[in-house]
């Protein structure tokens, strides 16, 4: 399966405060690579992704340039530029930047860097068939909502599903749900959960759970574990 044209937009614009260290952790080497370019690595080689944006802090637009795109060859990323404060700024800087024609978008965060290209074309199609779907695994241990530190209630685990990057709309449909969203003032806790508002239903397919998200270092120490099984 092939559609029109596929574009992925890649957000490695956090600064990593709860990381440290001189540089934002999307850059700092795992397995002898900067994190981020294994994911970008892995659309760089995918048949269904035709084009990358990246989206990176403004002072890191050249360093990117330099040590991410030209130093590993990566001919897809046509564009980079600067993110906003936010990840949903960043996002919406990043689908503002896209070319005209694009059918999909995969939205992906640069410190997952572990999604395989299987799950990657399983997604695609999904979404090239229900308009929107996102990478999800099912909790696995029980879930309390809580008041503070009281116990409201436990919910049903086999209902709840732990989201993940990357996430596929039909580009004119999220790109829509972003505009609204920045002009009502709303934020949400992921681009599923604008589309989910303004759009309508999101499909699920089930990732992995060692598509895990590098936050801390705490995360990196179990990603270079990882690293070491996996890549």
């Amino acid at each position: 399966m092939k559609t029109r044209r596929n574009i992925a937009v890649v957000v490695a614009s956090g600064i990593g405060s709860r990381f440290g260290g001189e540089i934002p952790k999307q850059f700092v080497e795992l397995a002898g690579k900067p994190l981020a370019v294994h994911c970008l690595g892995l659309f760089e080689r995918n048949r269904l992704i035709d084009e990358i944006i990246l989206v990176v802090p403004e002072q890191f637009v050249a360093y990117a340039s330099r040590e991410i795109v030209d130093k590993y060859n990566l001919r897809k990323i046509k564009k980079i530029t600067a993110g906003g404060e936010t990840r949903q700024e960043s996002v919406f800087a990043g689908l503002s930047a896209c070319p005209g024609g694009i059918d999909l978008a995969v939205i992906h965060d640069a410190v997952r860097p572990f999604l395989s290209m299987d799950l990657l074309d399983q997604l695609v199609v999904k979404a090239d068939k229900t308009g929107a779907a996102i990478l999800a695994v099912p909790a696995r241990e029980s879930i309390k909502l809580a008041d503070g530190e009281v116990i409201e209630r436990t919910l049903k685990r086999d209902t709840i599903w732990i989201a993940q990057t990357p996430q596929v709309f039909r580009f004119d449909d999220i790109l829509n749900a972003h505009r609204r969203a920045e002009t009502a003032g709303n934020e949400a806790t992921d681009d599923a959960e604008l589309y989910e508002q303004y759009c309508g239903q999101v499909a699920i397919v089930r990732g992995s759970y060692n598509n895990i998200k590098i936050t801390t270092k705490g995360d990196f120490a179990m990603a270079q574990v990882l690293a070491g099984e996996i890549l």
